[in-house]
């Protein structure tokens, strides 16, 4: 009896034997089966996840930052305990005593899975699962990822501590709202640092991993309050936090950025502007897009915050100054549908979500607003982000629109988006009214930049980045119309020529393929032999000419290539002129040279660049210092600087050119313009029918740039010269600069002497002459200047031009539709509209 017994138990445990045998070799089938070809765990010790690139001033603020992936990489051992706790509480309780895996949490898995019948499948991933899932696997939901996770988190286990694996995980997250990892998270839905976050807000962050967007701190709240409670919950259970703690933590109402609870810190920042963008387009383009958004580099500015703000200031100004004085109103172009607008809550929804700029502050931030009711006298306003109240209704008062031609009615429709801004009193800058405003159709750049170092200290390319992002300081190319000249007279000037030498100002014409070509002055008037300096200050448009056909145009080109305005320039005479486009960028860079004494400059928005360890891959200013390291160097002397830069063009011809430049805003075309209290030269220029305004200036240590066009070149007016649209920008700027930087008389190189001049007929004066006629002009010792020879750069005259214009220039009187009277220019012709700059 008890035989058969014995044997049936002997039977049923060999079969369990077997069956369990069975399964063990199985299980070990699989997973040699899985766990051949897997990826490297090994790669994870040497893991630098991707991070942001950060921009820095020269103060060591940060100004902008890069980043597809926004993560700021914390080393474990920053990380505090409150945090790691949260996320162990939320994730993986059992983190610090399981070897990768979690058999316990992979059977109750399945057994809810399999009760539910398949309704209730959760995961049942360790931390150290999911940062194999996260770093070497895909996200796929299939049983042979699921093993493969747990044979290559037994194996990281092994070569990697729990600190270690922990620090990969919670930088490696993604925890919503494009954030990578628990510090930028922290950053972005409470602008704190870790060390500051209260439990609650630890338990916030922890709530994350498990579907970021079903757990939107706006649109799903109360789902995220719920799970946060939960990981509250589970902390207080692991001991984490006390019953106390939990019960105050508990009670906390759920904040964060998104609900409007804290500032956003990108708010904190200065918005993104032309300057950092163009930093973005250049190191993109040296370290490679990869490298910049995600090689967390460490980028330091040449900006100087305050002159950046003058300098868009002053841009801004001058372009809003002429569309205002266009009389035109455009808007935004944008309109809000009707349902939008019955109620304020809607509005308020839909103009948030309207992409119009938002980054001018001109007289006043400008608001988004729109146009919720029309009157005769009065148009009523929603406005973003500001209440209507009894003492600063939002209305705009018939006055406000004198400057247009039309009422209300016929200018704007309910539902049109304006931009607002408050004005308020010049006395005590109480509230006045709201003003419409309109970013200016016509548009320009401006950039100021230190003459020794190329260290670019202010840009601005256009009226408002947010508005359109092409920098046209440095992408757009356009005439530079005159103020291309001086790059003539330095190749004359270094070709044998004087500031004295005389060059015929008589008519010209040239035959060419399109036909017959009459360049004129601006004046339409000849004025017969005058010395190169007058030519200059006076902008005269045929000296130039004929100065380029006597050094070459080969030469001037050259010339304009050594200074980086082209790469290959044409040597067809019109671009004497300035006709040949080039960037407002380049020729900044190109009058630095000017400005001091004729070494290369390379300009720069850079000072330097360093990588996420610290170490510099980059650095503007490649200048040696010889005695840096002597300790026996005198209290009375500092280090000596070595500087091997090159020389592009002789350091007398530079301040030859330098002080003929001068006597441009001394006397010449910008001395209605520019006034201020240190030595200033500088150039204006007007292609023709003022398509496209410039002004380049520099002191002694500040060159500055400034030109204004419609991007679609077209013609600006009568009104529209470099002096009187780029000069005010240039003299509202250099005003602060020189506060700030200062500014000397301009260096005189050795190896000359100064002779008087009489700067109308080039004739030598005596050493006593006095006058506003008498220029000294510096001329190199040992040199003897020629007198009285005439250049006229081997141009026949033709049998029907006249050789001077005294009379009246080539105009008619016009009756304005005002009533009032004007005087126009003859029609355009081939002649006129081909030769590039006037003046």
């Amino acid at each position: 009896m008890l035989r058969p017994i014995l044997s049936f138990f002997g039977t049923f445990f060999s079969l369990i034997t077997l069956a369990v045998l069975a399964i063990a070799l199985s299980i070990g089938a699989i997973f040699h089966i899985y766990g051949k070809d897997l990826p490297s765990h090994e790669t994870l010790a040497n893991y630098t996840p991707p991070t942001i690139s950060r921009i820095y001033s020269g103060e060591g603020r940060i100004i902008d930052e890069f980043a597809r992936e926004r993560r700021l990489f914390t080393p474990a051992e920053d990380i505090p305990d409150l945090v790691k706790q949260a996320f162990i509480s939320a994730e993986d309780k059992n983190f610090y005593h399981h070897s990768g895996y979690d058999a316990r949490g992979i059977a109750a898995a399945i057994f809810d899975a399999a009760k539910s019948r398949g309704k209730d499948v959760r995961g049942a991933s360790t931390i150290t699962q999911q940062v194999m899932k996260n770093f070497l696997l895909s996200g796929e939901r299939k049983i042979e990822r699921k093993i493969k996770e747990i044979i290559l988190a037994t194996r990281i286990e092994e070569t990697l501590n729990k600190e270690d694996i922990l620090e990969l995980y919670m930088n490696e997250i993604f925890l919503g709202q494009n954030s990578y990892g628990v510090t930028a998270a922290a950053q972005t839905y409470f602008n704190k640092a870790l060390t500051e976050l209260a439990p609650h807000e630890a338990a916030f962050l922890a709530s994350m991993p498990k579907a970021p967007s079903d757990y939107h701190p706006v649109r799903q709240k109360e789902r995220l309050q719920t799970r946060r409670d939960f990981v509250l919950r589970e902390m207080r259970q692991n001991g984490y936090i006390s019953q106390e703690e939990y019960d105050i933590e508990v009670a906390q109402p759920l904040r964060s950025v998104q609900n409007g609870d804290f500032i956003a810190y990108r708010a904190t920042l200065p918005p993104r502007d032309y300057f950092t963008d163009e930093i973005r387009r250049q190191l993109s383009e040296d370290f490679g897009e990869g490298e910049f958004f995600s090689g967390g580099l460490n980028v330091r500015a040449t900006i100087d915050p305050q002159m950046q703000i003058n300098g868009a200031a002053a841009l801004r100004r001058q372009l809003e100054k002429y569309d205002r004085g266009r009389g035109q109103w455009r808007g935004t172009g944008k309109t809000l549908p009707a349902e939008a607008l019955t109620s304020e809550d809607n509005w308020r929804a839909a103009l948030s979500e309207l992409r119009v700029a938002r980054d001018v502050d001109q007289g006043g931030k400008w608001h988004p607003a729109v146009v919720l009711e029309i009157q005769d006298q009065q148009m009523r306003l929603g406005i973003e982000g500001v209440d209507s109240t009894d003492a600063e209704p939002s209305i705009v008062p018939r006055d406000d629109i004198g400057w247009l031609p039309k009422d209300f009615h016929n200018t704007f429709e309910v539902g049109d988006v304006v931009h607002v801004r408050r004005m308020v009193s010049d006395d005590d800058g109480s509230f006045v009214r709201w003003t419409l405003r309109q970013v200016p159709q016509v548009q320009g750049g401006f950039v100021a930049m230190d003459v020794n170092s190329g260290r670019v200290i202010a840009m601005q390319g256009g009226f408002s980045y947010q508005n359109s992002v092409f920098n046209r300081a440095t992408q757009a190319k356009r005439q530079p119309g005159s103020s291309f000249k001086p790059f003539v007279y330095a190749a004359a000037l270094d070709s044998g020529y004087s500031p004295a030498t005389i060059v015929v100002d008589a008519p010209i014409e040239i035959n060419t393929p399109q036909g017959l070509w009459r360049p004129k002055n601006s004046s339409n008037k000849f004025y017969g032999p005058t010395p190169l300096r007058t030519g200059i200050e006076r902008s005269r448009n045929l000296m130039t000419i004929r100065l380029a056909q006597e050094v070459g145009m080969d030469v001037v080109a050259d010339y304009a290539e050594r200074f980086g305005v082209y790469d290959n320039m044409g040597p067809y005479l019109a671009n004497s002129l300035g006709s040949e486009e080039t960037t407002l960028y380049n020729m900044v860079a190109a009058y630095a040279m000017f400005a001091n004494g004729g070494e290369r400059v390379t300009p720069t928005l850079v000072d330097r660049v360093q990588d996420r360890y610290g170490k510099t891959v980059y650095a503007h200013d490649p200048r040696q210092c010889v005695d840096c390291g002597d300790p026996n160097i005198p209290q009375n002397r500092s280090p000596r600087i070595v500087s091997d830069r090159e020389r592009v063009m002789d350091a007398i011809t530079a301040y030859q050119l330098t002080s003929m430049m001068k006597g441009v805003v001394d006397r010449g075309t910008a001395s209605s313009a520019i006034d201020l209290p240190v030595p200033v030269a500088g150039k204006t220029g007007t292609t023709n029918e003022a398509r496209d305004v410039w002004f380049i200036g520099f002191t002694s240590n500040i060159v500055a740039g400034c030109y204004i066009g419609y991007d679609q070149p077209r013609p600006m007016g009568r009104s529209a010269y470099g002096s009187s649209m780029c000069g005010p920008v240039f003299q509202e700027f250099m005003t602060d600069a020189v506060a700030k930087f200062g500014g000397t008389d301009f260096a005189i190189p050795p190896g000359g002497h100064f002779i008087n001049i009489d700067r109308f007929s080039g004739a030598r004066l005596p050493a006593g002459a006095s006058g506003d006629y008498v220029v000294a002009e510096y001329f190199r010792d040992g040199e003897d200047p020629i007198f009285g020879y005439v250049f006229d750069g081997g141009f026949a005259m033709g049998d029907d031009l006249q050789l001077y214009q005294g009379g009246e220039e080539a105009v008619q009187e016009v009756t304005t539709s005002t009533g009032q009277k004007a005087k126009v220019g003859k029609k355009a012709t081939f002649g006129s509209i081909s030769s590039g700059g006037l003046y």
